[in-house]
């Protein structure tokens, strides 16, 4: 069972991030992509959350449904215009059932490191692989694996994360410090770093080919400089 790290504590104050991933540019890239994958057809977030994509998806007319772990993360997509007509079912992404099939899955911001061992990982591609119409489309935005055991990857004057990675198992702990209310708070989740090679085997475990990689939303050629990739699996 997946552990809901973004329970109310972290649900409370998720919107209020101003980090990149939340830079309107970045959102309506990401949504227009996404939006060209679906075309006419229906799309399904995991890990929906707050509704940072899956709501601008939504008003360029593609029909969303999402699986979401945390209900106090939903709880703000609920309260946001729009959000109502979104159905999202609460579970782990890797075994939750929706109704119904999809031209588009796809997975944002790390998210996929959510799921701790490999096989929760396989299991993810192979619940998608199910939803999915033939020729429909799973994609997934991801960093590159870094092998540095310790590593700072925000730091300000209110945050400070630092990765710790073990090289043996692909584990990876992101610890956040943050100044709330004018004391420092620490939380520590842990995920599974995974790289594109690996990812691409998942995917033919469960019937997908890679059918594109870029390294942003804009389609930037990926590169050994890449620090992260967008990728798009087609079932077939």
């Amino acid at each position: 069972m997946l552990e809901n790290w973004f329970d109310e504590p972290i649900a409370s104050r998720y919107d209020d991030s101003t980090g990149p991933y939340f830079d309107p540019a970045v959102i309506n890239a990401t949504a227009d992509f996404l939006a060209e994958l679906a075309g006419e057809g229906a799309a399904l977030e995991l890990g929906i959350g707050t509704g940072r994509i899956a709501l601008p998806l939504s008003e360029r007319g593609v029909r969303v449904s999402g699986i979401d772990l945390s209900e106090a993360m939903v709880a703000r997509l609920r309260a946001k215009p729009g959000g109502e007509d979104i159905p999202v079912a609460i579970g782990d992404f890797a075994t939750t059932k929706v109704k119904g099939t999809f031209a588009l899955a796809y997975v944002v911001f790390n998210t996929i490191n959510n799921l701790t061992t490999q096989d929760a990982q396989v299991a993810c591609f192979e619940n998608v692989a199910a939803h999915l119409e033939p020729g429909g489309c799973f994609v997934v935005e991801v960093g590159v694996l870094s092998t540095r055991r310790l590593e700072v990857f925000d730091l300000s004057d209110t945050h400070v994360g630092v990765d710790e990675f073990d090289a043996d198992t692909q584990r990876l702990v992101s610890h956040h410090f943050s100044l709330v209310d004018g004391r420092w708070e620490r939380v520590s989740m842990p995920f599974r770093g995974v790289t594109p090679a690996e990812l691409d085997l998942m995917a033919r475990i469960a019937g997908m080919t890679l059918r594109e990689r870029w390294s942003n939303w804009e389609r930037a050629p990926f590169t050994s400089a890449s620090t992260k990739h967008v990728s798009v699996w087609e079932r077939r």
